[in-house]
């Protein structure tokens, strides 16, 4: 196995049962502090990963906006944090571009099995930042795991053409190449999916992932990225 901290390049649905009966205070505490807990997360929580958890920005709180319940509170970037981070980023990927596609395939199928081992817990807190349901959360994560899936099976069949030449016995090839350092902004209302949806993709492309999520679902965005971490 090629372990994603080396080079960090990165930067079945099953739908909860529900109650008839709406959940007490204390009950919606609980289940939030489960489902951080499941996740690795706290109360406070840094922001910042490329290698290592950092973060000396500014420190948000986020919110069930169902609720009004604060969930956590994340140490944002500073710039200085930024650019160190793409620095790193940028060394990542001159690595990760010359591992063989069905190897970064490879892992992208072990992130892809550690985020549906973390689906109903990660699915809980996107509903909990996001203030819908549960089962909706649940398929949000569904999807990156669906698109993971659809990118382990691009990754051996990233080929180019091979196209007529003017010269007698002399064929052009066209081959693809990685573009580098690939930056994903994700909305607040598809906090998962959107970063899996490209990030899947341009990781078995041989792209480094940069990953900005939206400040009102920081928490998810942390919860993810300890998971691909790991």
């Amino acid at each position: 196995m090629l372990r994603l901290s080396k080079i960090t390049p990165l930067l079945s649905l099953r739908q909860p049962p529900v109650s008839s009966r709406p959940l007490s205070t204390s009950s919606v505490l609980r289940t939030t502090s489960v489902t951080l807990k499941a996740l690795g997360l706290d109360s406070y929580n840094l922001g910042v990963y490329n290698g290592e958890w950092s973060g000396n920005g500014e420190i948000i709180e986020t919110t069930n906006p169902a609720t009004g319940e604060v969930l956590g509170a994340v140490q944002q970037a500073s710039a200085r944090d930024l650019n160190e981070t793409l620095q790193k980023a940028t060394e990542a990927s001159r690595a990760w571009r010359k591992v063989p596609a069905p190897k970064r395939g490879d892992i992208v199928r072990q992130m892809r099995n550690a985020v549906a081992d973390k689906i109903e817990p990660l699915g809980r807190l996107v509903a909990l930042e996001m203030g819908k349901i549960a089962a909706e959360g649940v398929g949000e994560v569904q999807e990156y795991v669906d698109v993971a899936d659809y990118a382990v099976g691009l990754s051996r069949m990233l080929g180019g053409s091979v196209l007529p030449s003017e010269r007698p016995g002399h064929s052009m090839l066209e081959v693809w190449n990685p573009l580098g350092v690939v930056g994903v902004i994700s909305a607040f209302n598809f906090p998962v999916a959107v970063y899996g949806w490209n990030s899947a993709i341009g990781l078995v492309c041989g792209n480094a992932m940069v990953w900005k999520g939206a400040p009102t679902t920081s928490l998810t965005s942390v919860a993810v990225t300890k998971i691909l971490a790991e």
